[in-house]
């Protein structure tokens, strides 16, 4: 333990004068900031590591870097105030402190309301589709679900392990916003299982398909963990590397599909999903169809998942007109070849299609009339 040394004639505790020093400046780094984070950084930055120690086989254990955890467990460590926790009782210790038993309390009230607050709070489980499948691409550690609350509402994103444990600066890519990442993973893989031959190769059924088109919240974290063996983020470029589980008769040179784009990301705010590109495209303004084709999509998933009553609620909060919402949304009914196609379509080209025309287009039950009608609107411009 950091601080202590056994004493090899009795087994007691005897405080290492050099190591107590640190663990008392440990202690007042927290008091100074109350902040894990802050002083996991600070620590890093002055080299301090946890307790080296040898063996009685003689085998030498190197101290390792301050995280999170094993921070937090030296400052709620009894043994510093003079006292021993035997079966969450807390008894006083034949050992000397190193830490002002007041001074030791005063530092734990914070962990102690931090436990009583969650566990009077109520748990909530988190909507992760991307857990178990994101990786940070700088660190090559997993990017794991977690939410920060403002009242009422949660907002929701994927946190880096290092991150987590080692501070915010140590790591370039840090968090993304879950939405605007889920969403724009959704997006491509329409986009990518577009055509039914590679539909029936990886094996993606009707009902999936179908959930993948209207983004239902209730099954796109199955369909995603089904289809996806991998994704990778790296968050100073917004570069997304997904890559398809192979499927067994999946006639392919790597057996396994995998793509790349990127998301525009912009300091303190996660862009809406309608503003994706992908990594073939610069980030420039996607064409104004594009973006309604990706908000039709957006809109018709806050109504599914609860999260708005109906569309009239939605009109209201928006504060735009019911015709308005619906005129948007039914773009959402449109064939995949022809969203793929107006997602990606070039700003050149989407100015020679109208918003009414492709509404039209829309609203054709049958996706191989639809596809007839969007070719012959197509001709027609060239």
């Amino acid at each position: 333990m950091l601080g202590y040394d056994v004493d090899p004639r009795g087994g007691r505790l005897v405080v290492n004068p050099g190591e107590a020093r640190r663990v008392r400046e440990i202690f007042e780094l927290y008091c100074t900031h109350r902040s894990l984070t802050v002083v996991v950084a600070e620590l890093a930055k002055r080299g301090w590591a946890t307790k080296s120690w040898k063996s009685r086989r003689g085998i030498r254990h190197t101290g390792r870097p301050f995280t999170k955890a094993s921070l937090r467990l030296l400052l709620t460590n009894a043994t510093y105030g003079g006292k021993v926790n035997y079966r969450g009782v807390v008894y006083q210790g034949e050992h000397p402190a190193i830490i002002e038993p007041a001074f030791w309390e005063d530092v734990n009230s914070d962990f102690s309301e931090r436990r009583r607050a969650q566990h009077e709070s109520r748990y909530v489980p988190q909507n992760a589709p991307l857990s178990g499948l994101l990786i940070c691409k700088h660190c090559q550690q997993p990017m794991i679900a977690t939410y920060s609350a403002k009242g009422a509402r949660r907002y929701r994103y994927y946190l880096c392990q290092t991150a987590r444990e080692k501070g915010w600066k140590s790591c370039p890519t840090k968090s993304v916003s879950a939405d605007l990442l889920e969403g724009s993973i959704v997006i491509q893989l329409r986009s990518q299982l577009s055509g039914a031959e590679t539909r029936q190769a990886f094996q993606v059924s009707d009902s999936d398909w179908q959930a993948l088109l209207q983004a239902d919240p209730e099954v796109i974290p199955r369909v995603i963990q089904t289809l996806v063996s991998q994704i990778r983020y790296d968050g100073p470029s917004g570069t997304v590397w997904v890559k398809l589980r192979a499927t067994e008769g999946f006639q392919s040179e790597d057996r396994e599909l995998a793509f790349e784009y990127k998301i525009p990301r912009r300091s303190g705010r996660a862009l809406p999903a309608f503003r994706l590109r992908p990594a073939s495209e610069t980030l420039t303004r996607p064409p104004r169809l594009a973006r309604l084709v990706a908000l039709a999509h957006k809109l018709e998933a806050l109504v599914r998942s609860g999260r708005v009553k109906d569309y009239a609620e939605l009109s209201r909060l928006a504060h735009v007109s019911s015709a308005r919402i619906g005129q948007i949304v039914i773009l959402g009914q449109l064939a995949p070849a022809i969203q793929e196609h107006v997602l990606f379509l070039p700003a050149e080209h989407a100015a020679l299609i109208a918003e009414r025309e492709l509404r039209e287009v829309a609203r054709e039950p049958r996706w191989d009339r639809q596809r007839a009608r969007f070719e012959q609107l197509l001709a027609a411009r060239d």
